[in-house]
């Protein structure tokens, strides 16, 4: 069975070019355009698509009020269109706030080109999405397994990774991490570079803890949260306290920031006293790098099935036997400042 998709944005040649691109792939369908938020919630009542694509600025409504009114009304999976700016990245993280899962850049040139790689990209989101875990959806009931907890000893550096539905889930998680939480964390969060400094902004708005966009030279310190810049890669270093590289990244590795590489360098320069942590987001990023800091003799939790909007970057890890603890999203902060901080 295909997947149904509602396309909706206020240019005309921009939905007929994403309606072919989606049409041209055999595990899809476009059921129906919208030019405006108005007519994206109404049609979303009437032809029930599994996927809705959105644009921001759109007249008579626009995307964010409109996602907002269809979370309340038929909750489905909702991929933005953003553009690659600083205000872009605002408004993505509003987006995603409002109950978006994933967005990708709204480029009409590469659209206009025909771009094996564009076409790639949207197809593969769309269908990652359609299979999600809707946050404003109940969570499966099932039965209680108790899980043997032991203290994992004092940690001197946490590093968490993520993609698919990660702002949301860091913006859950570091709202119950306290203000007296000592351990220094490091987030990898799949973004594009002018998304990442935003997104820092955005949690530390909501956090107790100082969190920043890391700059290469950066010292690490107790209280201080670093995202990894987005297009870049992010290593550690234990001397001095512990300071922060940041370089450029081979375009053969396919994530910039990579969570792999991040937990390869932690692993090698702290040794047993990380904890590496991994969350909601699609693929395998971050399993090898797990299985180096156990080698290590670090420790590793992965978020449970129920709580991610993708389990994929979880799943791989928990997959290999990497994971010490499978835990609820609500569960890990709280778990932090117990064991870690």
């Amino acid at each position: 069975m295909s997947i149904r998709v509602l396309v909706v944005d206020d240019s005309g040649f921009f939905r007929r070019r994403v309606t072919e691109i989606i049409n041209a792939d055999p595990r899809m369908e476009v059921v129906g355009v919208a030019a405006n938020g108005q007519e994206a919630i109404e049609k979303n009542d009437s032809l029930r698509p599994d996927v809705i694509t959105m644009d921001y600025e759109m007249p008579v409504m626009d995307g964010i009020t409109a996602i907002r009114n269809i979370m309340q009304r038929r909750p489905v999976p909702v991929l933005m269109f953003s553009s690659l700016t600083f205000e872009g990245a605002r408004v993505t993280l509003d987006a995603l706030d409002a109950g978006a899962l994933d967005f990708l850049p709204k480029n009409f040139d590469a659209v206009a080109k025909d771009s094996a790689e564009i076409k790639r990209a949207l197809t593969d989101k769309i269908a990652a999405v359609a299979r999600s875990h809707l946050r404003s959806a109940p969570a499966p009931v099932v039965a209680a397994r108790p899980v043997a907890r032991s203290r994992i000893g004092q940690k001197d550096l946490v590093v968490i990774g993520t993609s698919t539905g990660g702002p949301a889930a860091l913006q859950t998680l570091f709202r119950t991490i306290p203000a007296g939480f000592k351990t220094p964390i490091i987030i990898v969060q799949h973004m594009p570079g002018s998304f990442t400094k935003a997104f820092a902004e955005r949690l530390n708005g909501l956090s107790p803890l100082v969190v920043k966009e890391a700059v290469d030279g950066d010292r690490i310190q107790p209280s201080h949260v670093y995202v990894a810049p987005g297009g870049m890669q992010l290593m550690v270093e234990r001397r001095n306290g512990g300071i922060i590289h940041i370089r450029d990244s081979d375009e053969r590795i396919n994530y910039r920031p990579s969570v792999d590489i991040a937990f390869a360098s932690a692993a090698k320069h702290y040794g047993n006293k990380v904890l590496g942590v991994v969350l909601t987001g699609m693929g395998a990023d971050g399993r090898d790098g797990a299985r180096l800091i156990k080698q290590s003799g670090g420790h590793i939790w992965a978020q449970d099935e129920d709580s991610c909007v993708i389990f994929g970057m979880p799943m791989a890890v928990i997959k290999d036997g990497l994971s010490d603890e499978i835990l609820p999203l609500k569960d890990i902060g709280g778990r932090l400042a117990e064991e870690v901080g």
